[in-house]
């Protein structure tokens, strides 16, 4: 279904519409174990309301600007 609904939007609308393709996410292979350790941490705060650049202040996990910038 996807791809005939890609198709469509590209008969109707020729070069105006780009179609990608996608690949399942896997954390494993894509994403540093830094991260996904600060993210696990994250999750298991004390405290729900705590944003994660106060959470990560004074500790060995990421830097938030530095993950904005970094590629998977």
């Amino acid at each position: 279904m996807g791809a005939f609904l890609a198709l469509r939007l590209r008969a109707k609308h020729g070069d105006d519409v780009q179609v990608e393709r996608t690949q399942p996410f896997n954390e494993f292979d894509a994403v540093p174990d830094s991260i996904r350790d600060a993210a696990a941490a994250y999750e298991d705060r004390e405290t729900a309301s705590t944003p994660y650049t106060k959470f990560a202040a004074g500790t060995d996990h990421p830097d938030p600007d530095a993950m904005r910038d970094a590629d998977l």
